[in-house]
């Protein structure tokens, strides 16, 4: 797994300024004033530093831009970037600040004198998030080298606050990590294995092989993968770290590790992309992961489905008509709708055995909801106002885009099937909604249930304000803050 790059906290240590080597930074608005750091290093540079934050370009930059001075003189450093940010910053403006100086680091140490900052926390978090870059497949790679060692007050206090950021931070890069892996390599029987890996955490974690799901009656998700040589399997994470007799939360995670879209292929075009289908379950992965290096104070299950879609003599084919676990009988119109099919025997099984609090999925699911919302918003589908609203406001806090969309009887009405009990399409008109509600027939009485199509916000074309091309980790952060609002306990 891709490591993030050591942080640290000390105290302040003007002295140490000099002989510092790599890069140096220093923070400022437009008001000149500066601190102790910032005046030490201005003294060093021969007033270099107050010129730049005096200057036009400085008064132009955002808050949470970087600007760097290469070379300085009377310094062993190779540059002072220097940090436009208020003394009364707020979250996104600290993270992005630490955003901004990471994109500059490179592989060397980075000083960050920090005596002013009061967000400090969020700043080493943006830049712990934006240090990322997959390389595992390059042969010139290089292995990551540097560490940043920031300086300022209260050195415990942000310690203490910079060390469940931290762990959110590792949930995403693994959740980066298994969405940009390519299909050769994260395989069904990989990917399971890295999930068992966490056991070490504390996660208790258990692999569910086809035979297991043929005896649970899973034929909804075993159809998906029946025409792969990669076996199907389910993996249940659990984290209990809260109250004994509280009902654990529910997250499920749809994981085609390659998805050709079966017998009924996907264009040539674009496909390559199909590596990040198992984006969901790279989600569910990642929130497990930041649950277990906090010690949250929650119960949570976390399962994913992982399969593989692949055409062959052995695939399952439209017109065919499958048995869920449920009971209910589904026509296949469309091989390449396969996720839901995935995740409704996922979802039925953890409500038959762990009759959660509340149930949230997570899955790559739709071409449609890119149409709808772009790269900017996943989107939000619920039977429960409170839970949606919860999940909403921690996904705005976090800075991770999602938007609700609508559920209803006039979408359902569109699956029904002349020779089963549903079809699992429902044409193209309002294609993500139909999806949506497909699965909703599979969520039990009055479970509080969210499903979240993400298709257009696992992995973009453009770098994100924490992230770069690639895979986002979207969801890890946004998760973790649900958790953390309604289901922790003291």
């Amino acid at each position: 797994m891709t490591q993030l790059t050591p942080i640290t906290f000390h105290e302040i240590d003007i002295e140490a300024i000099a002989t510092a080597t790599g890069r140096v930074v220093v923070f400022a608005d437009t008001d000149g004033k500066l601190d102790t750091g910032a005046r030490r290093v201005n003294k060093l540079m021969r007033g270099a530093l107050l010129r730049l934050i005096e200057s036009d370009r400085f008064e132009q930059m955002k808050a949470g831009d970087a600007v760097t001075l290469a070379f300085p003189v009377g310094m062993a450093a190779e540059a002072v970037d220097i940090v436009r940010l208020p003394r009364n910053a707020d979250q996104t403006q600290a993270r992005a600040a630490g955003a901004s100086l990471a994109k500059l680091r490179g592989q060397v140490d980075v000083l960050v004198m920090a005596g002013a900052v009061r967000r400090i926390a969020e700043v080493a978090y943006g830049f712990a998030m934006r240090d990322y870059a997959f390389e595992d497949h390059k042969t010139s790679a290089k292995p990551r080298a540097g560490e940043v060692r920031v300086m300022c007050g209260k050195v415990d206090e942000v310690q203490a606050a910079a060390a469940p950021l931290m762990a959110i931070a590792e949930g995403a890069f693994m959740t980066r990590d298994l969405t940009n892996a390519p299909a050769n390599v994260l395989t069904t029987t990989t990917f399971a294995e890295q999930l068992a890996e966490m056991s070490a955490l504390g996660l208790k974690v258990e692999v569910l092989e086809e035979a297991d799901l043929e005896k649970l009656g899973m034929g909804s998700l075993l159809c998906v993968g029946q025409g792969s040589a990669s076996p199907s399997k389910v993996v249940v994470m659990q984290w209990n770290g809260g109250a004994k007799d509280a009902k654990p939360l529910a997250l499920i995670g749809k994981g085609v590790v390659f998805d050709t879209g079966g017998i009924s292929i996907k264009p040539a075009a674009g496909m390559e992309d199909m590596t990040m289908d198992m984006g969901g379950a790279g989600v569910v992965s990642g929130v497990m992961r930041s649950l277990a290096l906090r010690g949250a104070k929650a119960n949570v299950v976390g399962l994913v489905g992982l399969v593989e879609n692949m055409p062959s003599s052995t695939a399952v084919r439209p017109g065919d008509v499958v048995t869920s676990m449920k009971g209910d009988t589904i026509e296949v119109i469309n091989t390449d709708a396969e996720g839901r099919l995935v995740l409704c025997d996922v979802m039925w099984y953890a409500q038959d055995r762990f009759a959660p609090a509340a149930m949230i999925d997570l899955a790559t699911l739709t071409g449609a909801i890119i149409i709808g919302l772009g790269h900017d918003n996943a989107g939000v589908f619920s039977n429960n106002d409170v839970l949606c609203n919860a999940f909403l406001k921690a996904a705005q806090t976090e800075g991770e885009g999602a938007w609700r969309m609508p559920l209803g009887q006039c979408y359902d009405d569109l699956l029904k099937s002349r020779i089963a009990d549903m079809k699992n399409v429902g044409g193209r008109a309002a294609g993500s909604i139909t999806a949506a509600q497909f699965l909703q027939r599979f969520v039990k009485g009055d479970t509080p249930w969210i499903h979240l199509d993400i298709a257009g916000v696992a992995s973009v074309k453009s770098e994100t304000a924490l992230a770069p091309v690639g895979a986002t980790g979207w969801g890890v952060a946004a998760l973790n803050r649900l958790v953390s609002d309604m289901y922790e306990t003291e």
